[in-house]
């Protein structure tokens, strides 16, 4: 996956680009174009989906805006539509379904957070012009006029996105200041187009990243992954990185940059966990081709324990002891902060506690026993725990790159044969706690968990066992317990 700059696009390019897309969406703009303005009202294209369609992205959910108000466009889309949600009522959209098409249709209207608020105040605007002046970027400035289909463009976008240039209609420092949750979405931006952000809108990002203090942390996040799982997230996390918004969002990628990998003194750990990320993605296919969050983000957070357990040595050499245990403490904190699911936090602070697992299998010589435990420990993220330890390989001695790529293509093979002999994936004891309650004369409780424990190690130590032969064996455990 390459993160080199993208080519420019040429404006004829452009034009075609955006006339192919609007003749494949006629059927829709054209027929909604011609009901507002029956009912005495513009309406336009807007945003994103001009945007993508300049870049020949088709899609398939279309973003409008109106001189009507919420009240007049619903009435509106209630006939011409075939559903109907008012969800962002409170900001002035109101959405449809036609056939294919997601429509949200938006009031021309202002929005601007307060000095210390999270939340923006909402003000209806007269025209399509204020409007577009209050967008985050020029790519997203532009709109196209209904019914006539003219491209409306005031403020460059068109040779920004030829340029592959991020710009903001006015002032950055206005924009920012608007949302500041737009610094985030220029490093999206930057991540999922492979677009350059301007050099006056670099400068504002450092200048004003305090404020997104004032935004919700679900908000963050939601662009947090948008830019994760974009195409080049490295161009948005070094942007987040450059302009010390990561500081406040991320805070634990930033700390990286100062730290030394112990293999190599001249290799930062904070590219080598760029590098990591990379090569995780390069490994997606894996886990069914598409962009996948968990993954990529055990990759970027893999190390992050590296800078809380650095040791120099009198040799010269620097070690990070158990820092996959305290990454995966500070994971856990950094995304609960965030708002993460509980599913979420657990699957990728399991990833970062178990990513220096393998190197314990040396040169092939585990037992049956630790790749037993090797699964069971990894559960149901044992693929993504294969991507991330074949990506966390980022030495350039091809020699002990292609050694340690051979000794894991071992390990996988030995999961495989084992896990069809002993159905690895249902990996569990040969009695359940109610066989166990009543071989023992046991009622629920902690004397239950113990011999299930017990049960478990011989399962995992020695294989399937029969149940008669674990009952024996269990008996005589509790027979040494109880002397």
């Amino acid at each position: 996956m390459s993160d080199s700059q993208l080519p420019p696009i040429s404006v004829a390019d452009v034009q075609r680009s955006v006339t192919a897309e609007l003749d494949r969406i006629a059927p829709v703009i054209d027929s909604l174009g011609e009901v507002f303005a029956r009912s005495g009202f513009e309406l336009a294209l807007v945003g994103g989906p001009v945007r993508d369609a300049m870049l020949g992205r088709p899609h398939n959910d279309l973003d409008f805006a109106t001189s009507a108000r919420p009240e007049e466009t619903e009435k509106i889309l209630r006939t011409w539509g075939e559903a109907l949600w008012d969800m962002g009522r409170d900001f002035g959209t109101i959405g449809t379904r036609k056939g294919p098409w997601q429509i949200e249709v938006t009031t021309y209207r202002s929005e601007a957070y307060a000095a210390d608020s999270r939340k923006p105040a909402v003000a209806y605007g007269t025209s399509l012009a204020d409007d577009l002046v209050r967008r985050d970027f020029t790519v997203n400035a532009m709109a196209v006029q209904l019914p006539g289909r003219e491209v409306i463009d005031l403020y460059g976008g068109v040779v920004d996105l030829a340029t592959r240039v991020l710009r903001t209609p006015g002032t950055p420092e206005a924009s920012f200041s608007d949302d500041p949750l737009r610094m985030m979405r220029a490093a999206r931006f930057a991540a999922q187009l492979g677009f350059t952000v301007a050099p006056e809108v670099v400068a504002a990002m450092k200048d004003m990243a305090s404020r997104i203090s004032i935004i919700s942390a679900e908000r963050v996040r939601d662009e947090l992954v948008k830019l994760i799982c974009a195409p080049y997230p490295r161009r948005g996390l070094s942007l987040l990185v450059e302009t010390g918004l990561a500081d406040l969002v991320l805070p634990e990628l930033t700390a990286l940059r100062m730290e030394r990998d112990e293999h190599n003194r001249h290799k930062d750990v904070y590219e080598h966990t760029l590098t990591v990320l990379e090569q995780s993605i390069d490994q997606e296919a894996r886990l069914g081709g598409g962009p996948d969050f968990v993954s990529r983000f055990a990759a970027l957070m893999h190390d992050v324990g590296k800078p809380r357990t650095r040791k120099f040595h009198d040799d010269g050499t620097v070690s990070f002891h158990h820092h996959d245990v305290v990454g995966a403490k500070m994971t856990r904190k950094r995304m609960k902060a965030l708002r993460f699911s509980n599913d979420e936090i657990e699957a990728v602070s399991s990833l970062v506690e178990l990513h220096l697992r393998f190197h314990g299998y040396g040169d092939g010589e585990w037992t049956d026993s630790a790749v037993r435990r090797y699964v069971r420990d990894a559960g149901d993220q044992l693929q993504r725990l294969h991507v991330l330890t074949r990506a966390d390989c980022t030495t350039r001695n091809r020699r002990k790159a292609d050694r340690l790529a051979r000794t894991y293509d071992a390990l996988e093979a030995r999961i495989e044969r084992i896990s069809e002999e002993e159905e690895l994936a249902a990996l569990r004891p040969a009695l359940d706690g109610n066989q166990i309650m009543s071989l023992l004369g046991i009622p629920p409780g902690r004397e239950v968990g113990a011999a299930y424990k017990f049960l478990m190690d011989l399962r995992l130590d020695e294989g399937i066992l029969s149940e008669d032969e674990a009952a024996k064996r269990l008996l005589e455990w509790w027979s040494e317990r109880s002397a």
